[in-house]
């Protein structure tokens, strides 16, 4: 039988790699992990305290909770190519906690069950379509102009339907929405990786890979937030 030969010296080096990326990838999934922690527990603090309640959401403080996200993403967007891998860690940590205080308001809206439950579902079609990204062959860049074209459209619209309160407009928001995040999370994973394959071993690496983890984390709190709306059971 013949048998096939691999210099020892190249099979090290692609072991090494691939144990590289697997160290780069449970990266951003543990920054994203820390950043999710970090809004539960500031979500459910800021709902659990009427005071806070009160003084955020009973006066225009609400509209600062509700778009201070949106200006950080774009805050920190413009900003990482500036920043350490440091100072770009600790700004996503902060973020998470801005999230935490806007989405505080979910627990005053819907039921606690609803809220694990809707969850959980959303953890199940984040990292089912996480994984595939990361193992398919297929080119997902193809995806690129269309799922960033629809997720201008979906904030553009979620915007607007703020001040027009439609629940016919919202429906179609969450569903198309949904769809639009789940695409994003297949191909931010798979960007994800092919940054590390270019820039593996640099602290553009480093940098990278929190600023995958801040995409992935957004795509899985937009997919709970759009389900919740969806098919949450409201409180009372």
């Amino acid at each position: 039988m013949e048998r096939i030969y691999q210099h020892p010296a190249a099979g090290s080096a692609a072991s090494q790699f691939d144990a590289g990326l697997r160290r780069h990838m449970l990266g951003i999934y543990r920054y994203m992990g820390i950043g999710l922690l970090i809004t539960a527990a500031v979500s459910m603090g800021v709902a659990s305290s009427p005071a806070l309640v009160a003084a955020i959401f009973g006066t225009p403080l609400k509209w600062v909770a509700m778009l201070a996200p949106l200006a950080f993403v774009f805050f920190f967007s413009f900003r990482i190519d500036r920043m350490t891998t440091a100072s770009a860690r600790t700004a996503f940590f902060a973020f998470s906690a801005v999230m935490g205080v806007s989405m505080a308001s979910i627990f005053l809206v819907f039921t606690g069950t609803s809220i694990a439950s809707t969850f959980l579902i959303a953890a199940i079609m984040f990292g089912g379509v996480s994984l595939w990204g990361y193992t398919t062959n297929r080119d997902l860049s193809r995806w690129s102009t269309f799922l960033v074209m629809g997720l201008i459209g979906v904030i553009a619209v979620s915007l607007v339907n703020i001040f027009l309160g439609s629940t016919i407009l919202q429906t179609a928001i969450s569903v198309i929405g949904v769809g639009v995040f789940i695409g994003l999370t297949a191909w931010d994973t798979q960007r994800a990786k092919s940054e590390y394959l270019s820039f593996a071993g640099t602290e553009q690496a480093e940098k990278l890979a929190v600023m995958s983890a801040l995409g992935l984390y957004l795509n899985l709190i937009n997919i709970f937030q759009l389900l919740l709306s969806l098919t949450g059971e409201r409180d009372g």
